[in-house]
């Protein structure tokens, strides 16, 4: 019978990309042959030849994608980053792209080490809303947002970007990285942009156990372009993980509305607590940027991360993140499980002290992925932390 247009969220996270096999499985098995029979030379059987160029896991997935994305195409990398270098290889050599500062370390990693190996230059700027203007230059090709940024949440107004981008240059790609909030909470294609992207890694397969990228698009030349270097370059997810993501994905409304729900009465308390000297956190009333995550976030959610400095700097933020029982202490986040971190010696302990804490990345900032486990017992683990880092 197939999907709807009117099919709300939920109903296409269970359905998109899942198709009966000649079988009649209802969760399609597992496609690991990387070649297919053809009939005659040049004449597959059906719609694939090579896994590399396309393989019915790795389909699936991007139909699945795309759909909760709101757009026409979807691709699948082996990881997020790749699908980071994917994009920025798309640029022809001598481009200029423009950044938010407070980015994830290892986007910051592959502007500044990697793409400028094939003559890409990057400017960042915290301010994208103020400085773009004045950035702008007649060889920039790319604009590039996280909202929330990685990891001190500021919240970018999306399609006021995209309109000023587009004014001084339409032909400016606007790239905005979903990861923090996934497609549940925000679809930023509807605001304009050119490009979604995720570290699938995280919330959409949501159970730490694939590594995963994935993008979407409206624009058809767009993604002509980049399923040509996903083919050629080979950065491709294997159909198992394929598998995996996609299964993850069919829980992702569930999970990312509890997480949100839990890290708004965790961010409530850690605002009122006098251990803590901030907290960055979208879904709380006092946020600067509140009426934008109105108007860009489904139902106002600040999503499951949270990012707080403690007093006491770097060795009460380690003595912290050694004291909780539930929230495991390990990078990455979006997984059922809650994890911490601290961003100045792990996942941003790449970038230079000066430009991370100009971002807002300090030694005693504390990074939370909420998980899904009670809110409650979180909560409560939260609380006995402060104490005993506080003795």
């Amino acid at each position: 019978m197939g999907l709807r247009e009117s099919d709300k969220f939920a109903t296409k996270a269970i359905h998109a990309g899942a198709h009966v096999d000649i079988h009649g499985s209802v969760i399609e098995p597992i496609s690991l042959s990387t070649t297919f029979k053809q009939s005659s030379p040049a004449a597959p059987l059906g719609e694939y030849e090579y896994s590399r160029s396309q393989n019915p896991n790795r389909k699936n997935l991007e139909e699945a994608l795309a759909a909760l994305e709101n757009a026409k195409y979807g691709l699948a990398f082996s990881s997020g980053s790749a699908t980071t270098a994917v994009v920025l290889q798309s640029l022809p050599q001598g481009s200029h792209a423009v950044s938010i500062g407070d980015v994830y370390g290892g986007t910051h990693r592959y502007f500044t080490k990697v793409a400028n190996a094939h003559g890409v230059d990057t400017s960042f700027t915290n301010d994208l809303i103020k400085d773009l203007p004045s950035l702008i230059k007649e060889n920039t090709k790319l604009v590039w947002i996280e909202s929330p940024t990685n990891p001190t949440l500021k919240v970018t107004d999306i399609a006021l970007v995209v309109k000023t981008a587009k004014q001084i240059n339409k032909e400016i790609l606007v790239v905005v990285d979903n990861t923090f909030l996934s497609p549940y909470l925000s679809n930023p294609l509807n605001f304009g942009v050119d490009i979604v992207v995720h570290s699938a890694t995280k919330y959409i397969n949501g159970h730490s156990d694939v590594v995963l990228g994935v993008l979407a698009t409206n624009d058809k030349a767009i993604y002509e372009k980049l399923q040509f270097l996903q083919n050629a370059i080979g950065a491709i997810p294997s159909p198992f993980d394929s598998w995996l993501a996609h299964r993850g994905l069919k829980t992702l409304h569930l999970r990312v509305r509890q997480a949100a729900l839990t890290a708004t009465k965790i961010a409530e308390f850690l605002e009122q607590d006098s251990n803590v000297l901030a907290v960055n956190y979208p879904g709380l009333a006092s946020n600067p940027d509140r009426e934008i995550v109105q108007r860009q976030h489904r139902d106002g959610l600040g999503g499951g991360m949270i990012s707080f400095r403690i007093k006491g700097g770097a060795q009460a933020a380690a003595k912290f993140s050694s004291s909780t029982r539930l929230f495991t202490l390990a990078e990455s986040l979006g997984g059922i499980e809650s994890l911490l971190e601290v961003p100045a010696v792990m996942t941003h302990g790449g970038i230079p002290k000066e430009q991370r804490e100009a971002s807002g990345v300090y030694d005693d900032l504390i990074r939370l992925s909420v998980g899904i486990e009670d809110s409650d017992d979180l909560l409560t683990d939260i609380k006995e932390a402060l104490a005993a880092t506080t003795k």
